[in-house]
């Protein structure tokens, strides 16, 4: 959504995370046969053709703020500060930055030498103008406004110096400052009315937009200018490619079928039925990892019954058998995500990983202790007369895979006597109910590179309806004032050893509330024609880069 998928953004076409069974365990960034990487010396010059699943609703990804547009942003936009495969923070456009005492102001130092690629230069004002614009409610950023709520204004000390002032202390400010959702855009662009910068966006990375035809491609050119790439890039200077086409092709088949016949270099979201063709096709290679943050899950709505009794919301975390339906929907290729983090989130622990396996069993149990001990004619449990219900709104966006893996964890819980309506409506439909909090369960997921998620997803203080379509992004309705204290001492600390006990209670909480049937981890998965080199995922969300990308001519 958004960082997850949200209201308007649609829930991801396809779900795709994995575990390359045969390659790599755990998932993590994969390379298949010799042709990787490397193979020849970098060759300046040609087109890449890139193809995707879904289209971004704006080019722009301050503007709401869902995943297709973050991969995008990634090839035009450069961010503050860049973040490695450790979770450490390095320079990118600020070389250097101080924090105050009192973590409520970030001095940061700007590099002098960066020019947009409208002509602009890169300066304070831009810093300002560019968080103004993240923070301002006409903007409708979902995710990149929601990550700076502490955010207050930016004092411009001089050309290359900006202050940026918090409200609270928020240690996980850089974290968040290095992700391509809060990518640095050209202020003069910035000015523009909001539908045409979405069209057309200016930053100052390897490569420019030159043009979005919708429902087709975007096509995008080299920066001869750059030279000041992020720490983790493989070269400095220009990129290699003069050009890339980054094609959308919804349908998975299809996809995988250009792939195959050479008219297309690369493809994102491998469909699962096709990775293992993938691996044994010498002309291809692959490369997936799994990307950080909340995994893919249903959660469910304390608000209202059933789910208002924890004793029900843990009945039907242990009748949904995950491990079954991923094998079976996913060729086992995808990996169950047990608990409230991805394990390639910053202070993740495995604990969690088996708090709610499935237990038919329990199941019943609980659900006897809960009052539902009766059964109607077709086996569904009733209580003083009510049947236990769960509505479960299907956007028309889903995948088919992922739809699948619901119709069985529809089946498996009817043993237990929940009868489990999958309710399929159109997107805008699915908005409005979420909107009112008219579901019991919402398929959704968030990717972000900071344990800080946790809160966002089930502290009080996101229960508020925000952004565009009045979504909300704690969507369980979940309210613990404790858990609320825990998430929010972690961002008053920079320690390390303090942030990662907080974030443990706070995800034994999480956990022990049973509020998500958690599936698996969101995951770039991409497949690559052997002629293509050095194609790489960006440490921070793992979404592609194709900055040190290059073609054998």
């Amino acid at each position: 959504m958004l960082a997850r998928n949200t209201a308007t953004h649609t829930c991801k076409a396809v779900f795709h995370s994995a575990l390359l069974a045969a390659l790599c365990l755990p998932l993590a960034a994969c390379h298949k046969n010799k042709h990787a990487r490397n193979a020849t010396s970098p060759i300046s010059g040609g087109t890449l053709i890139y193809a995707t699943d879904r289209e971004p609703v704006c080019l722009d990804p301050h503007v709401q703020g869902d995943m297709p547009q973050v991969f995008v942003a990634q090839q035009y936009l450069d961010s503050l500060v860049s973040m490695d495969k450790a979770g450490s923070i390095h320079p990118w456009l600020a070389s250097s930055w101080d924090i105050s005492p009192d973590g409520l102001a970030y001095t940061f130092h700007l590099r002098s030498d960066v020019t947009f690629t409208d002509g602009t230069p890169f300066t304070a004002e831009a810093v300002k103008a560019n968080l103004d614009h993240m923070a301002n409610p006409a903007t409708q950023s979902s995710t990149a406004g929601g990550y700076i709520r502490q955010y207050h204004s930016t004092e411009i000390v001089d050309a290359h110096t900006a202050t940026v002032h918090l409200s609270r202390p928020y240690a996980a400010f850089l974290e968040v400052l290095a992700q391509g959702f809060l990518g640095i855009e050209s202020p003069k662009a910035l000015a523009r009315p909001r539908d045409l910068n979405c069209q057309a966006p200016v930053g100052s990375g390897p490569f420019r937009i030159v043009r979005w035809d919708r429902q087709n491609r975007i096509l995008f050119e080299r920066n001869p200018a750059y030279h000041w790439a992020p720490s983790y890039a493989l070269h400095n200077g220009p990129a290699y490619l003069n050009r890339i086409e980054w094609r959308f092709i919804p349908e998975p088949s299809a996809r995988f079928a250009a792939l195959q016949a050479a008219e297309v270099d690369a493809i994102d979201t491998l469909p699962p039925e096709a990775q293992t063709p993938a691996q044994h096709n010498a002309d291809l290679w692959l490369l997936m990892a799994d990307r950080p943050g909340n995994p893919t899950n249903g959660t469910l709505n304390t608000r209202r019954a059933p789910f208002n009794d924890a004793r029900v919301r843990e009945a039907f975390l242990r009748s949904a058998d995950i491990e079954g339906a991923l094998g079976s929907v996913f060729f086992h290729h995808y990996r169950r995500a047990g608990g409230p983090l991805t394990p390639t989130t910053p202070f993740y622990s495995p604990d969690f990983e088996h708090a709610a396996d499935y237990n038919p069993q329990k199941a019943n149990i609980l659900l006897d202790q809960a009052g539902w001990s009766a059964k109607d004619a077709d086996g569904i449990r009733t209580k003083d007369g009510h049947r236990l219900t769960v509505h479960i709104p299907l956007r028309s966006s889903l995948s088919n895979s992922e739809r699948t893996l619901w119709e069985q964890v529809q089946a498996t819980a009817r043993e237990t006597g929940f009868d489990v309506l999958l309710e399929n409506a159109d997107d805008t439909s699915v908005n409005a109910r979420e909107g009112q909090w008219d579901y019991d369960v919402r398929i959704g997921y968030w990717n972000t590179n900071t344990a800080d998620v946790l809160r966002i997803v089930f502290s009080s203080e996101f229960l508020d309806a925000a952004g565009i379509s009045g979504h909300h992004q704690n969507e369980s309705g979940f309210s613990n004032p404790y858990f609320d204290k825990i998430v929010n001492e972690a961002l008053l600390t920079t320690d390390t050893e303090q942030r990662r006990n907080l974030y443990y209670q706070a995800q034994k909480i999480a956990s022990a509330a049973f509020l998500q049937i958690t599936t698996f981890p969101q995951t770039t998965r991409l497949a690559i024609s052997k002629r293509v080199h050095d194609i790489r995922l960006e440490p921070a969300l793992n979404v592609t880069t194709l900055y040190d990308a290059w073609v054998e001519q």
